[in-house]
C-alpha cells in the first residue's frame, strides 16, 4: 500500500513553516517589548539617579544650615561655618514669573492654534505656523537682552499705571526694586510668555488637527456656526492636549535661566509676592554663583535649591497629568 500525501495548496505555507513563522514572530515581539521596556526604564532610572545625587549632595549643607530652609529669605553661603539659606524668595519669584508667563501665553497660543487649524487657508497656516515655531530657535540670551533693553522701557507706563491704581492689591503693590528700572517679575513674566508661546502653540495646533471630522460635520449639520463648532468639538477634544502643552511651557518657564538672570534685578529686601519685586529664581540663583562652586558646603546649598526646583517641577507635572487624565476620563 502506498501512503497518501497531503499536498499544500499553491500560495500557502505548510503547517510546519507556519508554526516556525509564528514562533519567530513571537520572539520578535518579545525582543521588541524588552527593548521598549529598557528604553522606558532608562528614563525612570536617570530621573531617580538625578534625585539621589541632588539629595546626597544637599544633605550635609542642610544639616549645617542655620536658617529654616523653607521659610527663610536669606541665602548666605560665603562662610561655610555659618551657612544660612532658604528658598522662600526663590520659590516666590519662580512661581510668580512662571504663572504670569502661563496666564499670558496660554490664551494667545490657543487662539493662534485655533486660527491656524480652523480658519486660516492652508498656505497661510503653514507659513504662519513656521514663523511661530521659529521663536523656539531664538537663544535665551537674545530674549533676555531684548526684554531688558527694548521691552522694559515700553512696559514702564503700564507698570506705573498698575502700581499707581491697583497698588492696594498685593500683586501690584510696591516691590523691592524700582518699577522704572524694568528689572521686575512683571517684565520677566512677559518675556517668559513669549519664550513658551511656540511650545504651547505647536502642541495645541497638532491636537486640534486631530479632531474627528465627523464630529465637526455633525455639529454643522445641526446648524452650528463656525465658532460653535470650535467650542463644542475642537476645544473639548483638544483640552487634555492643551493642558499637556501648558505644562511643557510651564516646565520651560520654571527652569529658564539666562533670560531671567539678565532681566531681574537683585533685591536687598525680601519679596512680598508682588509682580514688581526683583530677586532670583531657583535656576538664575544657581547660575549666578556657578563660578564659586569650590567648597562642598556652600555648593551643597545651591544643590539643595536645585533639588527643591526638581521636586517642584515633578509635582507640577504630576498634577498636570492627573488633571489631564481626569478631563479625558470625564
Amino acid at each position: 500500500m502506498t501512503r497518501a500525501t497531503v499536498s499544500t495548496p499553491p500560495g500557502r505555507k505548510s503547517p510546519a513553516l507556519a508554526v516556525a513563522d509564528t514562533r519567530a514572530g513571537r520572539r520578535g515581539d518579545q525582543l521588541f517589548k524588552l527593548v521598549a521596556v529598557a528604553a522606558g526604564a532608562t528614563i525612570v532610572v536617570a530621573i531617580a539617579l538625578i534625585a539621589v545625587f541632588l539629595l546626597l549632595r544637599a544633605v550635609p549643607s542642610l544639616r549645617a544650615n542655620h536658617a529654616d530652609f523653607f521659610t527663610s529669605a536669606d541665602f548666605k553661603t560665603t562662610n561655610p561655618n555659618e551657612l544660612a539659606f532658604g528658598v522662600r524668595d526663590l520659590f516666590m519669584v519662580t512661581v510668580l514669573s512662571s504663572i504670569t508667563a502661563l496666564v499670558l501665553a496660554v490664551p494667545i497660543a490657543v487662539g493662534i492654534a485655533v486660527y491656524l487649524t480652523q480658519y486660516a487657508p492652508t498656505r497661510l497656516s503653514r507659513a504662519f505656523g513656521a514663523m511661530v515655531d521659529l521663536l523656539a530657535a531664538v537663544p535665551s540670551i537674545i530674549f533676555g537682552l531684548w526684554g531688558i533693553f527694548v521691552l522694559a522701557p515700553q512696559l514702564r507706563p503700564v507698570a506705573t499705571f498698575l502700581n499707581r491704581n491697583l497698588g492696594w492689591f498685593f500683586l501690584f503693590s510696591h516691590g523691592n526694586v524700582s518699577v522704572a528700572g524694568g528689572g521686575t517679575i512683571f517684565t520677566a513674566g512677559i518675556v517668559l510668555s513669549v519664550m513658551i508661546l511656540p511650545i504651547i502653540t505647536s502642541v495645541s495646533r497638532e491636537v486640534f488637527r486631530q479632531t474627528p471630522g465627523i464630529q465637526k460635520e455633525a455639529a454643522q449639520a445641526l446648524g452650528a456656526t463656525k465658532w460653535e463648532v470650535v467650542r463644542m468639538t475642537v476645544l473639548p477634544f483638544g483640552r487634555s492636549g492643551v493642558i499637556a502643552a501648558s505644562m511643557l511651557g510651564l516646565g520651560r518657564a520654571l527652569g529658564e535661566t539666562v533670560a531671567v538672570l539678565i532681566i531681574l534685578r537683585s533685591a536687598a529686601q525680601p519679596g512680598q509676592w508682588s509682580l514688581f519685586d526683583g530677586g532670583y529664581t531657583f535656576a538664575s540663583k544657581i547660575a549666578s554663583a556657578a563660578a564659586e562652586f569650590s567648597q562642598p558646603l556652600p555648593t551643597g546649598a545651591y544643590i539643595a535649591a536645585g533639588f527643591a526646583l526638581f521636586v517642584l517641577t515633578f509635582i507640577v507635572n504630576a498634577l498636570a497629568r492627573a488633571v489631564a487624565g481626569g478631563k479625558v476620563n470625564g
